[in-house]
């Protein structure tokens, strides 16, 4: 499974339905099982960014699949970054020149 940060930032929309947030966010956790990820942690925070989670994928398309699909219902917009366990840095570090 790869790992994912999603960094989410309110919309119009979703700032106006904040008190639905909870609810969408099992949605979204939903859906992520139905396309064979899992939402390990989901977080709303201050300062930049109103949100944040994270996210296992069996793929990069599944990630970016779900990214999209979050991002189509129009509550937040989000940032997707790949993130890398210490073992997998340590794979990719063996491949640095």
């Amino acid at each position: 499974m790869e790992t994912y940060v999603l960094l989410l930032k309110f919309t119009d929309q979703g700032i106006r339905k904040i008190k639905e947030t909870r609810k969408r966010a099992e949605g979204f956790r939903a859906a992520a099982e139905k396309a064979g990820a899992r939402v390990k942690e989901v977080y709303w925070t201050l300062g930049q960014y109103d949100g944040l989670l994270i996210l296992e994928t069996p793929d990069e398309a599944t990630a970016a699949a779900l990214g999209l699909s979050l991002g189509s219902l129009g509550n937040v917009r989000p940032v997707t970054l790949r993130a890398f366990s210490s073992d997998e840095i340590g794979g990719v570090l063996k491949k640095a020149r």
